[in-house]
């Protein structure tokens, strides 16, 4: 027995955020999915852009299962140096994480805030919903950091993201980092956002006039 969470377009799709899957012994992440898609046909097809995360770990298609795993069919999204990293249901506050970064070394600190925006792709937005797999964010937002951390050694970096439903300006995630020089920081926090964009797995869905719609993919960027 394995047990599978969605989130997003597919929780919808299916009409359910997780259910249990009786499995023979010797299956695998694409035996587990051909059985969720015969219970559920109005599913894509797992070569449609989906990946698969085992216990939180992101896994190729084919990877063994154990009884008792947790599986997450997810669609695309849109170390020392980690002094916070945080998913909240309450307002973002950027001076906070530039505090979490901030010490008598850095001499620079750059601060990305992605904000709410009232259009997207030529329609009138009037809010957003957040939803998020919060176990393996945190901890794709923790490899983030460390990856920073590696790359530049005296990087401090801070990430906190929003769930939910967020109006009109306010502020949906923020990365902060504090380096040295201003020049290690603008691109320890560039890489920071542009991989959080492409990883963690958090989705938005898009309310307008003319409907509501999940934004996934290349979509899901900033711009």
């Amino acid at each position: 027995m394995v047990r599978v969470r969605l989130f997003g377009r597919l929780r919808e799709q299916a009409g359910r955020g997780a259910l249990d899957l009786d499995l023979p012994a010797g299956a695998t992440t694409a035996d587990a999915y051909d059985a969720l898609h015969r219970l559920h046909p109005v599913l894509p097809s797992a070569a449609e852009g989906l990946r698969v995360a085992v216990n939180t770990e992101f896994v190729d298609y084919g990877a063994a299962l154990a009884d008792g795993d947790e599986l997450a069919f997810l669609q695309p999204v849109s170390g020392g140096s980690v002094s916070l990293l945080e998913i909240v249901e309450t307002p973002l506050d950027p001076r906070r994480l530039e505090a979490a970064v901030a010490h008598p070394g850095a001499g620079g600190i750059c601060t990305f805030t992605g904000v709410v925006r009232d259009n997207s792709r030529g329609r009138s937005v009037t809010r957003l919903e957040y939803e998020v797999y919060a176990e393996m964010a945190e901890a794709e937002m923790g490899r983030i950091g460390d990856e920073i951390g590696r790359r530049w050694p005296e990087a401090r970096v801070a990430i906190a993201h929003r769930t939910g439903r967020l109006e009109i300006g306010e502020a949906s995630v923020v990365v902060s980092v504090s380096c040295p020089h201003r020049a290690e920081a603008f691109e320890a926090c560039r890489y920071g956002i542009d991989t959080l964009k492409e990883s963690v797995p958090i989705w938005k869905k898009e309310f307008a006039a003319g409907g509501e719609v999940w934004i996934e993919g290349a979509e899901a960027r900033p711009g």
